[in-house]
């Protein structure tokens, strides 16, 4: 592998679940959870993965880590197809992508004192004697900004973020490369949230970590982030820098998100129009024929249920799945709309 391969590379992934019904547990439906998803990570990066609730991040942030097996589509990490491998032959390569939970006090076994659920990924491993593995326990739990003398305690003893602190140590034990985060601040304090997320980058400059950031806070996206993907109803709908996306955003969707975001300048946030949606997400057993958007977008036309929208590029590494992407063709002019309609 060279510097500029990359470490992650997804195509085209789709995961559906059966829903069942009915004492006989009849099949009665597919809900399209994630649906032909594409991108590529490259090593030191941070992917941000935002959508609303529902959209499919966390059942792709599964998938890639092989949690959760794909019903189609193709997953290499740093140069190995490793979509169809055994449980067996992924477990040298979990060693290399590792998870941090929500929840930092549901993801601990209460049960466990704080040493034995850090040592346990070390354990399973294989990683060495139990003095061995110890030391490594006090040298994460420090690298992690907690004390070695913590070692003996248990879950309920520890704060929220210091909960977070220990779930993060444990997740850095065997030395991975792929860091797949999966809300890790959603459920912390503001002043917490910046803690952990000051946490992560110190982590990532020092261990030289590649994150995958799953979230619906686009000002934490701001922090944290080298690349932005927006998903809507299982679907990638944009692509691009963080600073592309905040400054250009091309999805009506993306658009929409970043509307309302709070500006914490009063005289600038009284401007802003904000992008109201109507109406609910669809249904994922049943999403709308088309643009999965266009029932809630105010730039739809009749094209927009007609056919899934083509991949279109911007500036460089700046992609969006749109018709009528914002910024291409103003919605104010009936007659450009009406000739690019005709032209497709």
């Amino acid at each position: 592998m060279t510097a500029g391969d990359p470490l992650l590379t997804v195509e085209h992934l789709t995961k559906d679940f059966a829903v069942k019904r009915g004492a006989f547990g009849g099949r009665s439906g597919v809900v399209h959870a994630v649906d032909d998803v594409s991108f590529e990570l490259r090593h030191g990066e941070t992917l941000a993965i935002v959508g609303e609730s529902g959209c499919g991040k966390s059942t792709l942030a599964r998938c890639v880590t092989r949690l959760l097996e794909p019903t189609s589509g193709r997953i290499a990490f740093d140069g190995r197809d490793i979509t169809g491998l055994s449980r067996r032959e992924m477990a040298p390569i979990r060693r290399e992508m590792m998870m941090i939970f929500q929840d930092p006090f549901g993801s601990l076994d209460p049960r466990m004192h704080v040493g034995g659920i850090i040592a346990e990924p070390l354990e399973v491993h294989g990683w060495g004697d139990g003095r061995r593995i110890r030391s490594r326990v006090q040298e994460l739990l420090a690298l992690v900004g907690l004390s070695p003398e913590h070692y003996n305690r248990y879950p309920h003893e520890f704060s929220g973020g210091q909960r977070q602190r220990i779930g993060i140590a444990r997740s850095l034990a065997l030395g991975p490369k792929l860091v797949v985060c999966d809300e890790p601040v959603s459920a912390l304090d503001v002043s917490v949230q910046a803690q952990i997320l000051n946490l992560l980058a110190d982590l990532q400059d020092e261990l030289g970590l590649t994150y995958v950031f799953i979230t619906h806070n686009l000002d934490v996206v701001q922090q944290v982030a080298s690349r932005v993907m927006v998903m809507y109803l299982g679907r990638a709908v944009e692509e691009a820098t963080v600073a592309d996306l905040f400054a250009r955003p091309r999805h009506p969707y993306t658009a929409a998100l970043l509307s309302a975001v709070p500006i914490p300048d009063p005289d600038l946030a009284r401007a802003r129009r904000p992008i109201l949606l109507e109406g609910d997400v669809p249904s994922p057993l049943n999403p709308p024929a088309g643009c999965r958007f266009h029932p809630r977008c105010p730039r739809a036309r009749a094209q927009c249920s007609a056919g899934l929208p083509p991949i279109a590029s911007f500036e460089a590494g700046h992609t969006a799945a749109c018709h009528f992407p914002v910024g291409r063709w103003p919605l104010d002019d009936p007659a450009d709309i009406a000739r690019v309609e005709a032209d497709a």
